[in-house]
């Protein structure tokens, strides 16, 4: 799978994403796809390119922070400003992702605490009618 062109259907087996999934990215002007007749080809750059958008996405990046990322690519400075760039988008994305664990061991803490309440009630008044 080094230059070879990918069809669609390959493209989407080796990703785990769907057709609709990679023409939205292309209508999106993420991927750029090498058209024969009907059929999309994927080349080596759109594979590289889709495995970035991917992880993006997954780390809560929007596609526009995405495009960006992937725009500096050809500026011709050996990829220096798209790390730079990427490193303090990540920055940001990682703050966002700690504050919202935060958040989520709180509330996780707070439903325990009401559930082992509620046990407390159901439980306890079965353990007290049955003493008597």
């Amino acid at each position: 799978m080094t230059d070879e062109l990918l069809p669609i259907r390959k493209m989407c087996d080796a990703f785990d994403v769907t057709p609709r999934t990679l023409r939205f990215y292309e209508a999106k002007e993420l991927l750029f796809p090498v058209r024969d007749g009907q059929k999309r080809l994927f080349t080596r750059r759109d594979r590289a390119r889709l495995k970035l958008i991917l992880r993006g996405k997954r780390f809560g990046f929007s596609l526009e922070e995405i495009r960006e990322l992937l725009d500096l690519y050809d500026i011709g400075d050996r990829q220096e400003t798209q790390l730079r760039r990427a490193h303090e988008a990540a920055t940001i994305h990682l703050a966002d992702l700690e504050r919202q664990r935060a958040e989520l061991d709180e509330a996780i803490a707070e439903l325990k605490a009401q559930m082992a309440w509620a046990e407390t009630r159901l439980y306890g008044a079965r353990s007290d009618q049955a003493a008597e």
